[in-house]
């Protein structure tokens, strides 16, 4: 069982998540955005946590203490990019104990970066999450990431590239930026697996991601809203919730969904 916190609510951004665990029959309870952490949900056994664009102001700092320990344990955690995660518009996680937890170092200042052009994803490792999608030959782009750094020893499975624009012999040139971000950071916390995905499950982030695919998925969770995405975008992420989850029967070298 999975716990989903964030991203709005159902009948919102969370209907993507909701609808491709849904579709890929990952079991999950939801917390909207709006609705505080509670001690309660500790004690629940739990195989994994998602948290996407959920304040940090909704846990208490005991309960962040209780929640690294239950990732300590073996609960997997992953936290998703978006204006509420990692540092965000408000410095939400920089000074949390999650700071020790996820894979990846954050700024102080804010982290957001907002594109109007694609922002590039490219696959840097080989990995179970990856290996099934075509990212060397139709790799997908989106529309804005959290600036983050990976920690030394975790793995950096992608990484984000921006396109920048200018003038010569009075013709538009678009090209890749000479740098890159960190997009997808593994790693692990006593025996949890941990993962910080910078981009986005959702528009306007997720940009071009959520219809990459040659073939379309129709989903709905109960009490979302229908969505219609890619396929290799629903893989995606259903093979990396999978990944980081403990107590599914999936390990790191087990199939991931087509």
């Amino acid at each position: 069982m999975i716990l989903y916190c964030g991203d709005t609510a159902l009948l919102s951004a969370a209907s993507y998540l909701a609808g491709v665990m849904s579709h890929f029959s990952i079991p999950f309870d939801y917390l909207a955005s709006n609705q505080p952490f509670t001690d309660e949900v500790l004690f629940r056994d739990y195989g994994g946590i998602i948290l996407s664009d959920y304040p940090a102001i909704n846990f208490s700092p005991g309960q962040l203490v209780n929640l690294a320990e239950k990732v300590r344990q073996g609960m997997g955690l992953l936290m998703i990019g978006g204006w509420a995660s990692f540092t965000g518009a408000n410095g939400e996680y920089t000074e949390t104990v999650l700071g020790d937890l996820l894979p990846v170092n954050m700024q102080q200042q804010d982290d957001r970066v907002n594109s109007w052009l694609p922002c590039l994803i490219e696959k840097r490792q080989e990995h179970a999450i990856v290996d099934t999608l075509p990212f060397d030959e139709f790799s997908p782009s989106v529309g804005g990431f959290n600036r983050l750094k990976a920690k030394p020893g975790a793995s950096t499975i992608l990484t984000v590239r921006q396109v920048e624009i200018s003038r010569k012999d009075e013709e538009i040139v678009f090209s890749p930026s000479l740098t890159c971000d960190p997009l997808l950071v593994l790693g692990g916390f006593g025996s949890g697996r941990v993962a910080a995905f910078a981009g986005d499950v959702a528009p306007h982030w997720v940009g071009g991601l959520v219809d990459w695919g040659d073939s379309r998925i129709r989903a709905q969770a109960e009490g979302a809203n229908r969505i219609e995405v890619g396929n290799w975008y629903a893989g995606f992420f259903a093979n990396l919730i999978r990944w980081m989850t403990v107590g599914m029967g999936v390990g790191p070298d087990a199939p991931m969904p087509s």
